[in-house]
């Protein structure tokens, strides 16, 4: 079977009622492209639609999969995503496609060249947001100065829910991830970063959705335990490269 150009993950808990429009776009999309792709939908324990959804696409769109991970949290699905993706890049994409699908292009040859790892922010010049509220912006920046000072200097935006990474950094990477909630994006690039991978941002427009899930003050506890874990991980040697 032709290894893939493009394999885009989706995580996937209780999306019913976003998924259809997401993956409708998403396969239409790729479609038109001149690469090869696929789309692995990840049903993280749902217990609404979603794998009826998923499903239903998959009969649809030849390169559509579903995939299963019992383990809950976001870090836990898009893990069983990039391990299972074939592609040349693979790429993290959240249900609720935030990020219009065309920006994907702006995070592959030849628009982009000579990277481990693409991140999407919404803080690089260029960025655009649509009508996400002063009190989500402010948490946002919050939990963004909290990262960088304590672990990610230099890093603008590590939780939009957008990245890119070539086939080796994944395999790299993602077989060395602990965490399976929110911080593993965290995580990885840390990694990513002790490794000298190439980190890059690109601005995106970002488009925000009355329905996420993130809970900025909930959020920013979270990630300030998850940070003490890095810390330990790494003084034991977790996130050592095998020889």
């Amino acid at each position: 079977m032709q290894q893939p150009f493009l394999s885009l993950i989706i995580p996937a808990y209780n999306e019913e009622a976003r998924l259809p429009d997401t993956l409708q776009k998403a396969g239409a999309f790729l479609c038109e492209q001149p690469y090869t792709a696929e789309i692995l939908v990840v049903d993280n324990n749902s217990t609404d639609q979603t794998a009826e959804i998923i499903l239903d696409f998959s009969s649809q769109y030849k390169f559509i999969k579903g995939l299963f991970e019992r383990n809950p949290g976001k870090g836990a699905a898009v893990r069983c995503g990039m391990q299972q993706a074939r592609g040349e890049y693979l790429f993290m994409c959240d249900a609720d496609l935030s990020m219009p699908i065309e920006e994907i292009n702006q995070f592959l040859p030849p628009r982009l060249e000579g990277f481990q790892v693409a991140i999407a922010s919404r803080e690089a010049p260029g960025s655009i947001r649509y009508d996400e509220p002063l009190s989500r912006h402010l948490g946002g920046r919050l939990m963004n100065w909290l990262i960088q000072l304590f672990i990610l200097p230099g890093l603008n935006d590590t939780q939009c829910g957008f990245k890119c990474f070539t086939r080796e950094s994944a395999r790299d990477l993602f077989g060395k991830q602990t965490l399976d909630g929110w911080s593993f994006d965290i995580e990885l690039l840390y990694m990513a970063r002790q490794r000298g991978y190439k980190i890059v941002e690109v601005a995106i427009p970002w488009i925000f959705h009355q329905e996420s899930k993130v809970h900025a003050v909930r959020d920013a506890l979270q990630i300030l335990l998850d940070i003490r874990t890095i810390r330990k991980n790494h003084i034991q040697g977790m996130y050592d490269q095998e020889n």
